[in-house]
């Protein structure tokens, strides 16, 4: 007897998908539709205008947005050198707190829809508040100075205070007639205060009396700072040394400079009492007013950079040389 043959396995399979029909189906025996997710940005805000000022506030105002659903806020940013700040309103309006007067300030705005879409913004408005602010800054305290260049010099002071905020601190050259301002140090951003400068463009060998002062933004200046009074390079070309040994006297001048002496004057303070007897390794040219000036001999008149010169000389008298000077330049103790 033959068996029966067994049923299809999609048979079994068919009354599980009619559940899943039934899901799919709406109220009207339609399918149902997934909601659109919401990807269109806001519409740009007009330009930014200010439409009132206090002291210490600014009230702001554009064109409102527009949305293919809605907007739901502004965010309005407030930029003040290195430092911004976030503010959220639901209208296209706002008015901002804690300003200060005479500080500069840079806004925008864009528009933000419930689901996250942010609009392009306008073109940024920078705004000055109003002046108010008529109090100096605090005098900056011990100027020094760290080095003197041949046109430069290197000055460092303690940092002034201000009720507001500083802008710059100035160097200044002081003449017997006025000043000029020969240095300048910009305190943006105010994050990172400087009070150390190198003053350039200075005249070589030229005294200076220089001071500095503070300014804050709103142009009030603080008084100035002590005055130093520098003198410009060269840096010295040469340093001596003097030595006495009874009636002998002997100077080793040293040659400073990179580049070689080719020739050579070599003169020294010493009062006219003091007679000079002999002199070697140089030329006397003369003895007088105080001053000996001799000249190099004819194997002697280069001096290397880094080399030496001995000149010896025989007086009467007890009297050491001073102020030592090579080719017009005093040379330094060594």
């Amino acid at each position: 007897m033959r068996s029966r043959p067994s049923r299809p396995a999609r048979w079994w399979a068919r009354p599980l998908i009619l559940p899943v029909l039934v899901a799919a189906l709406g109220a009207g025996g339609t399918a149902a539709h997934a909601s659109v997710e919401d990807t269109e940005p806001p519409s740009a805000p007009g330009p930014i205008t200010v439409v009132g000022t206090t002291a210490n506030s600014v009230e702001l105002t554009w064109a409102a947005s527009t949305d293919n659903v809605g907007v739901a806020e502004y965010h309005v940013t407030q930029i003040f050198t290195d430092v911004a700040m976030l503010h959220r309103t639901p209208t296209n309006s706002i008015v901002i707190t804690g300003m200060s007067p005479s500080r500069t300030y840079t806004f925008g705005v864009s528009a933000v829809d419930a689901a996250g879409n942010r609009s392009a913004g306008p073109p940024s408005l920078r705004f000055t508040m109003p002046p108010g602010d008529d109090q100096p800054p605090s005098t900056p305290a011990g100027l020094t100075v760290d080095a003197v260049g041949e046109t430069t010099v290197d000055l460092r002071w303690g940092a002034s205070r201000d009720n507001v905020q500083l802008s710059r601190y100035e160097v200044l050259s002081l003449t017997p007639t006025g000043s000029t301002v020969v240095g300048w140090v910009y305190l943006m951003p105010p994050a990172y205060p400087r009070t150390a400068t190198t003053v350039s463009g200075l005249a070589p060998r030229t005294t200076y009396r220089l001071a500095v002062r503070a300014l804050d933004e709103a142009g009030n200046a603080s008084a100035l700072s002590n005055v130093v009074t520098v003198t410009t390079g060269p840096a010295p070309g040469c340093a001596a040394r003097v030595q006495r040994r009874g009636a002998e006297v002997w100077i080793t001048v040293r040659n400073l400079a990179s580049t070689p002496v080719e020739g050579w004057t070599l003169s020294w303070a010493l009062p006219d009492s003091p007679r000079i007897v002999a002199i070697w390794n140089a030329a006397l040219v003369s003895h007088s007013g105080g001053t000996v000036t001799a000249r190099n001999l004819g194997w002697n008149a280069t001096i290397a950079p880094g080399a030496t010169l001995v000149v010896g000389y025989l007086v009467t008298g007890t009297h050491l040389p001073t102020a030592v000077a090579l080719n017009g330049w005093t040379c330094q103790p060594e």
